[in-house]
């Protein structure tokens, strides 16, 4: 990738579409890896489809949960995924093997799960009607975040840059700054209106490079902070935010907002139409409206680490946003010129001469006496893209590329293999022994996978019958969705269920399962996963 050679006086952001992304399933939730080689891409029947961004195909499919997926994060080094579903279990996945390590199973539904920037024994997980809750991986246990009130319980919380503090914001507008290694309170302030009401914290992001991050509140503004004013402020202190941002003409409310992978700018997606708005932070212009289809609810957006590309969800398609890569020859040959019609070549006399006899020598000056000088071309920098600025090596164990093997659907259809006919008289003969041998060598040299262990992560005072917003809104007026989903521990048994969602037309697509399981699945219920007809009804 040669991030030298992009253009640097042009403007670094998407201007107009560059395809979609096609999961088969329905896409609900998307996120780069640190290096933006790979896109995770969470989806309704549970499946996370891991997408190699260079060349635009599926790198693998993990087939990780039952319910929709609703949040995935990477981890610092690309080998881990972690990933949370509406049936409230968390869940580490590693990315070669697919294999399971770890999983988590709470009280409530999972908001938002996300790893520590620098320490990937660390996850932080944001549940419904609770505080949040850091685990640690190695020994499973987890530390519950001190709140400002305990009576409100919708709490936002995200690791900053380099993973040093916690910042926690509730519905009454109150942001805590917590030490991460002691939980101890470092700072915290209030976000208010302009006649000093609060507003409830929805999110709040970080940028991958400076000091800078972003609070989206229900008043639909976007305020931008500089975390080391915050922290010089204190407990109770009134920073003032580098910049508002926000849509006066429509007054939308955003779904979801992020940085660009250098920070300098800011992208929010609207929670009314798939439209991406581009404010440039320094100034706080707007540079740009991005529209997609008409009609479509906009789920997620994430913007790539080192390019001007941008991945969005809506009606569970992935699109892809970037620049109008515009030819330019001239860059390889100054002299080049582009000609309308054929025009007639003269050829000098000393073109095509070996050695121009006419040429008179130049003088040897000090850019021609380097040209002698041994030029190192073993040794490989860093490219600065890829590291902090804390430091001087990019990781060597990470993993950028997934390698991809061939599918063999049948193997007996192998045109360079024995005939089915001698492979089953050779069965014959060799007996057992010989199908065994055979059937571990079509499923491959795998061991048998060990079964993840399961953590139940106990919470107090934390309601269990609460529904994930992506498969229902509790006691909204405005949005009459349906409340659906099979609840904790059911297994399939739908008279326990206390949702009866019904069964829409198009739904039975909704939720490709693989071969036999989509079957069984069906036959259990008796019609199409819950689940699946919920976001369907929703998108």
């Amino acid at each position: 990738m040669n991030l030298e050679l992009l253009e640097s006086f042009g403007q670094n952001y998407p201007e107009e579409a560059d395809g979609t992304l096609d999961c088969i399933s329905m896409a609900l939730t998307c996120t780069f890896n640190r290096w933006g080689t790979l896109l995770a891409v969470g989806c309704n029947d549970g499946r996370i489809v891991i997408w190699d961004f260079l060349t635009r195909g599926i790198a693998k499919i993990i087939s990780a949960h039952i319910h929709p997926v609703c949040s995935l994060c990477w981890s610092r080094d690309g080998h881990k995924l972690v990933s949370a579903s509406t049936d409230n279990i968390v869940s580490q996945w590693d990315v070669l093997s697919g294999d399971c390590d770890q999983r988590f199973r709470f009280p409530s539904p999972i908001l938002k799960v996300q790893y520590h920037p620098r320490d990937q024994n660390k996850v932080l997980v944001c549940p419904m009607k609770s505080a949040p809750v850091m685990l640690t991986l190695s020994d499973s246990k987890h530390v519950v975040l001190p709140v400002d009130d305990d009576s409100d319980l919708n709490v936002v919380a995200s690791f900053d840059r380099r993973g040093e503090y916690i910042y926690t914001g509730n519905a009454k507008g109150k942001i805590l700054v917590l030490k991460t290694d002691t939980q101890d309170l470092v700072a915290s302030f209030r976000v208010t209106t302009g006649t000093s009401n609060t507003t409830a914290i929805k999110s709040i992001e970080f940028a991958r490079k400076g000091s800078c991050f972003l609070i989206n509140t229900a008043d639909r503004i976007i305020r931008v902070y500089d975390g080391r004013e915050i922290l010089t402020c204190g407990r109770d202190g009134e920073p003032e935010p580098m910049q508002k941002l926000q849509d006066l003409v429509n007054r939308t409310p955003w779904k979801k907002c992020c940085f660009s992978g250098d920070g300098e700018y800011i992208v929010a997606g609207s929670a009314r139409q798939h439209a991406l708005y581009i404010w440039e932070k320094s100034i706080g212009n707007l540079v740009k409206i991005l529209h997609g289809t008409r009609g479509e609810l906009l789920l997620d957006v994430a913007w790539h680490p080192v390019r001007p590309i941008i991945a969005s969800i809506s009606s569970g398609v992935v699109s892809i946003w970037a620049q109008n890569q515009v030819e330019n020859w001239s860059a390889f040959a100054p002299d080049f010129k582009e000609l309308d019609e054929n025009v007639e070549y003269e050829e000098r006399e000393s073109e095509f001469d070996i050695e121009d006899e006419d040429k008179s020598e130049p003088e040897q000056t000090g850019a021609d006496a380097a040209e002698d000088e041994e030029v190192d071309v073993t040794s490989v920098d860093p490219i600065a893209a890829f590291c902090s600025s804390d430091e001087e090596l990019e990781d060597s164990k990470a993993l950028l590329y997934l390698p991809i093997a061939p599918e063999v659907e049948d193997p007996e259809e192998n045109p360079y293999g024995p005939p089915p006919d001698a492979v089953q008289t050779s069965l014959t003969d060799e007996g057992i022994g010989s199908e065994k041998k055979r059937q571990s060598s079509s499923d491959g040299p795998q061991p048998p996978k060990k079964k993840p262990k399961m953590t139940n992560i106990e919470l107090q005072g934390v309601p269990n019958d609460e529904v994930h917003p992506l498969l229902g809104v509790k006691g909204d007026g405005k949005s009459k969705k349906k409340q659906a989903g099979r609840p904790k521990g059911s297994k399939g048994k739908e008279k326990d269920s206390p949702f009866k969602p019904k069964l829409y037309k198009g739904d039975r697509g909704a939720l490709p399962l693989e071969g036999a399981a989509k079957g069984k699945v069906q036959a259990e219920l008796g019609q199409p996963l819950a689940a699946g007809g919920a976001i369907s009804e929703l998108l």
